[in-house]
């Protein structure tokens, strides 16, 4: 075997959606914190997401993370999160699946009943309680960045649709927001397809008349990610939603053909972005859980338990559960004549 690179990985999903979690074979990044990491990754390592991320490899609703040193003297790890068309800041599930992946293979040690340790993604640090019995993870609670509401009830004009009454909100990443059932859209998994069309008209027509961008690092700007969410329909939750990641460009002129991938789970950070909202409409109080339904009908819960401010606004801290497995022991290697060494996509499912 010929190879110019080897990289281990652990395949594992977070309620659903899958995070391959790569563990060995990364070359050493520049940085004097992980979101440096992850730009010096984005600047010159951008191949190695390619190729984990498309075809052959793999598809387009798979995420990557990477487990890296940590550059805060109070986490334990680094990870820097990789997706089809971005590298985002934070995300609930894919930590879910880099805790589990930590402990379960032993590169942190597992303490049961209870493990605690720190994280530190591109958003900051996040501060990590997993239940553990017979050496399995049971459950990941993490304590979120602040999440917020930046604009509620705006208006945006969006092709083929008309005037859309959006939020837009920061969950870890920065999301918009519509109501599913105003614009006439089912959000049962098999609707797929319509979800995301209409879900990247609705964010590239925000992106344009309400771009946003972060107080604190305004090198993270937005909206990349949408949110229609519902009132619930199982017993037990309290929403649920879709969240359209996109997979590649959007262009105005087709909006049939957007190309996208429905979040499998309920979407950590997209459930603490909805939290904000309800939270600044005096929905949602403190100490109170929000049980956010997924297009599977896997749940995330989702509490908030301060208030703070971020720049300009009001913000709260939310922490999020959910139950991540691990499904696979992967090796990924690179032939020197692979023509396809940045991998590829075609339009039959890209």
């Amino acid at each position: 075997m010929r190879a110019t690179r080897i990289i281990q990985a652990v395949e594992a999903h977070a309620e659903g959606e899958p995070g391959r979690v790569i563990t060995g074979g990364m070359p050493l990044l520049r940085g004097g914190s992980v979101f440096e990491k992850m730009q010096d990754m984005a600047a010159r390592h951008d191949d190695i997401r390619l190729q984990m991320l498309r075809e052959p490899r793999g598809n387009p609703g798979l995420c990557g993370n990477a487990i890296v040193p940590p550059c805060h003297p109070d986490a334990d790890a680094g990870f820097i999160i990789f997706e089809q068309t971005e590298y985002p800041p934070m995300s609930g599930s894919n930590t879910i699946c880099v805790v589990t992946v930590l402990l379960e293979t032993g590169i942190i040690e597992m303490q049961e009943p209870v493990t605690e340790l720190t994280l530190e993604a591109p958003a900051g640090l996040i501060r990590v309680k997993a239940s553990c019995k017979d050496g399995k993870v049971t459950r990941v609670e993490f304590r979120n960045v602040p999440a917020f509401a930046v604009h509620l009830d705006a208006k945006v004009e969006v092709a083929g649709l008309g005037t859309v009454t959006v939020d837009v909100a920061w969950g870890g990443m920065f999301f918009v927001l519509a109501e599913a059932e105003t614009l006439g859209v089912a959000l049962d998994a098999d609707n797929g397809g319509e979800i995301v069309r209409v879900s990247e008209a609705i964010r590239h027509a925000t992106v344009e008349q309400l771009p946003v961008a972060h107080p604190e690092n305004p090198a993270i700007t937005g909206p990349t990610i949408t949110n229609l969410w519902g009132k619930p329909v199982a017993e037990g939750t309290d929403g649920r939603g879709a969240i359209t990641i996109s997979t590649g460009p959007f262009d105005p002129s087709r909006p049939q053909d957007a190309s996208g991938i429905l979040d499998r789970s309920p979407c950590g950070t997209g459930t603490c972005a909805k939290m904000a909202v309800l939270h600044a409409r005096g929905q949602l109080k403190v100490g109170q859980d929000y049980v956010n339904a997924g297009p599977l009908g896997t749940t995330f819960t989702g509490r908030i338990i301060e208030e703070t401010t971020v720049g300009p606004y009001p913000a709260i801290i939310p922490t999020l559960s959910g139950q991540g497995w691990i499904y696979g022991l992967s090796s990924y290697t690179l032939d020197p004549t692979d023509p396809f060494p940045r991998g590829y996509t075609v339009g039959d499912m890209w």
